[in-house]
């Protein structure tokens, strides 16, 4: 018998999978798709430090530390980019929002330098005239995450774990049952397949954030930080509707990427021009020169977001040996590490090093009742 199922072979359950295969445990994943596909292969790759919260920087902080572990002995394999995170304030509204995010994250031993608004246009040159200033996080990084993805799955190979190309339909008794009616067993299953849990879990309290992505052809030096707009923040935690806000970031390839835009509950994966080109339109009013680049592809992807915006990583409320890795909107990424370490302490009954219970799936009221 397995020791574990894991739903899922995005850079979540890949993530988990290589954490508690190192631990020893006896691992499955299955996957319907690609290794690293859905959610994760339409994301940015951005690591990123994010303060909003307690709980968010918490997890944030500590995942990034163990991502620079883990792309130290071949950061090239991941494509890995140490280019900051270069937070754009338009004025001094926005100055005051980067000092108090300056004072935090220097509180919390993080390293972040102010830039008034000539050392803004120094350290970006491209970058509109007469902005006000931004904040510096020089720790940041990039990866490209289907890499990532594929390295964490070999990584819990060499210890042991097993790969199974398979739809996960139900879950039954002891296990999960495939589309092909194959029944895996295993003492407890984790669900790590972002949306898509919620064909197994219709109770889970997730919904859809759809998201437009867009690169350019090469343009070596174009730019050398990620580059995000303060604003980019009520963006990114509205509740309802639509918004976009500039966020650039220059690939190791020379290509540019530009996001973001969110749409709550858009299930059509189809690009929407009107949408990508207000997304455009707010990048090139913060870098004129975009609008001169050649753009070759753009596509969508669906973040998995919860009520509050935090991931769901633990053990499921009422149903018995079921975990849940899900929810972790546009961080999956960033947080994918971290995650998979909580789960682990978690499982093996180990003292994680940040708290588990700001992401426990029980802080949500989703009971039998709720399942329709």
């Amino acid at each position: 018998m397995n020791e574990v199922i894991i739903v899922g072979a995005g850079i979540i359950g890949c993530a988990c999978a290589a954490a508690l295969a190192r631990q020893g445990l006896r691992i499955t994943v299955i996957e319907s798709d690609i290794v690293g596909g859905g959610a994760t292969a339409a994301g940015m790759g951005h690591l990123v430090v994010m303060d909003d919260n307690p709980a968010e920087l918490a997890l944030t902080s500590y995942s990034l530390a163990l991502w620079r572990d883990l792309v130290a002995e071949h950061p090239v394999a991941h494509e890995y980019h140490r280019c900051g995170t270069l937070w754009v304030a338009s004025d001094e509204e926005e100055m005051a929002a980067a000092q108090e995010k300056h004072n935090l994250m220097r509180a919390h031993g993080i390293s972040s330098t102010m830039l008034d608004a000539a050392a803004l246009q120094q350290a970006e040159p491209g970058l509109r005239q007469g902005l006000a200033g931004g904040l510096l996080v020089a720790d940041d990084g990039l990866v490209y995450p289907p890499k990532s993805t594929k390295i964490l799955l070999d990584q819990a190979v060499q210890y042991g774990a097993q790969f199974l190309s398979g739809e996960v339909t139900a879950l039954i008794p002891g296990g999960v049952r495939l589309a092909d009616g194959r029944e895996i067993f295993a003492q407890e299953v984790v669900i790590a397949n972002g949306l898509a849990a919620m064909k197994l879990l219709p109770e889970l309290p997730l919904r859809y954030k759809k998201g437009h992505v867009l690169i350019t052809d090469r343009y070596p030096g174009f730019a050398q930080h990620q580059l995000v707009e303060l604003g980019y923040i009520k963006s990114a935690h509205a509740s309802e509707g639509e918004s976009v806000a500039f966020n650039l970031q220059p690939r190791p390839t020379g290509q540019i990427m530009l996001g973001s835009s969110r749409q709550f509950d858009v299930t059509d994966k189809a690009v929407e021009p009107a949408i990508l080109a207000k997304m455009l339109q707010q990048a090139i009013s913060f870098i004129p020169a975009l609008a001169d680049l050649k753009a070759i592809r753009s596509w969508t992807g669906f973040r998995a977001a919860s009520p509050d915006g935090l991931p769901m990583i633990g053990p499921h409320p009422w149903r018995k040996n079921v975990w849940i890795a899900s929810g972790h909107e546009g961080l999956g990424i960033t947080t994918s590490l971290a995650t998979a370490e909580l789960l682990k302490d978690q499982m093996t009954q180990q003292t994680s090093k940040i708290s588990t219970t700001p992401y426990l799936p029980s802080r949500f009221a989703f009971t039998e009742q709720t399942v329709s």
